[in-house]
């Protein structure tokens, strides 16, 4: 489990848009990783949507956004294309990143308990190090959080 201070290993993904995503591919950059359950559901798409409508706001504070979840590529392209998403979406099938991060969890409904993705947040310094973490996440207000804490909390 990555936890504050934290160095996570640089593993490699692919993204919508027939991309890539590595973390150091973002070296010198403040890079904000969003995992997320599961595209085109209500609070996932809210978050997305929202993080896109402040991502200039998220460059103008050195800041790249980058979305995770266990969805393939092209749901991804369909989602971002769907709802008009500008964030980068990268796919985890396999639950690498998801796991590093701790992020892939037991989880429970209606009495049923399955594997899933834990809604959270993580912003990664220009070096590479975790420099803050959201767990359990509630999209309300969140990205709001998270753009304050770069704004703010540094």
């Amino acid at each position: 489990m990555i936890n504050e201070g934290d160095t996570p290993k640089n593993t490699s993904l692919p993204t919508d848009g027939d991309g890539t995503f590595s973390i150091s591919s973002y070296a010198g950059k403040t890079l904000v990783l969003f995992f997320y359950p599961k595209d085109d559901t209500p609070g996932c798409t809210t978050e997305a949507t929202e993080f896109s409508a402040k991502q200039e706001e998220f460059r103008a504070l050195g800041a790249v956004i980058v979305g995770v979840s266990p969805d393939p590529v092209k749901k991804h392209d369909k989602f971002k294309a769907k709802h008009g998403l500008t964030v980068t979406l990268a796919s985890d099938e396999d639950h690498q990143l998801l796991n590093e991060f701790g992020v892939w969890v037991e989880k429970s409904m209606y009495g049923k308990k399955y594997m899933g993705v834990e809604r959270s947040t993580f912003v990664i310094d220009a070096s590479g190090k975790v420099e803050k973490v959201w767990r359990k996440v509630k999209v309300k207000g969140h990205v709001d959080a998270v753009l304050e804490h770069l704004q703010n909390d540094r």
